[in-house]
């Protein structure tokens, strides 16, 4: 998955518009423009589409967790640099506040069903003996689960069947 696409996905799932975007980098102590936000949500194919890079995707995740969760006391946590899917998805069970359980239940929701010992993998540090990678597929189910779960109509494109 490419950054924009998770971007794309958070916004949809939430419904967040243009103003709480930028609201969200914001919380990250991040200056982004509305023409900037419009650009990284636009397809592939359009011209006015532009990459959205690892840093400015951890900057919104991170104005995320600050904005379910408050601001923490102290030094503002620095952006990483790079991202990949695992600390994608620890970021976003951080914002909101999940345990090991409901991330397995967002799971199940989507269809997709793994363990507990599998899902603890994914945290890990990447040096770890039992740090596994994140595919794809795994943080699509994730997000999956979070759209029927939190999204107000609760249907995915895939869910309408035409009569």
């Amino acid at each position: 998955m490419t950054n924009n696409d998770v971007l794309r996905r958070v916004r949809y799932i939430f419904d967040f518009n243009d103003e709480k975007m930028i609201a969200l980098f914001a919380l990250a102590d991040a200056q982004v423009t509305r023409e900037q936000v419009s650009a990284w949500l636009k397809k592939e194919e359009d011209e006015a589409y532009q990459l959205l890079s690892d840093q400015q995707l951890a900057i919104f995740l991170n104005g995320l967790i600050n904005d379910k969760r408050g601001k923490r006391e102290g030094p503002v946590h620095t952006p990483e640099k790079q991202l990949n899917n695992n600390t994608i998805f620890m970021k976003l069970k951080i914002a909101l506040n999940l345990k090991a359980e409901e991330v397995l239940s967002l799971m199940a929701l989507a269809g997709f069903t793994m363990s507990k010992h599998e899902l603890s993998a994914l945290f890990r540090k990447s040096d770890h003996k039992h740090y596994r990678v994140c595919k794809d597929q795994i943080l699509r189910n994730f997000l999956k689960g979070l759209q029927l779960k939190y999204r107000k109509t609760g249907k995915t494109k895939t869910d309408f069947k035409w009569q």
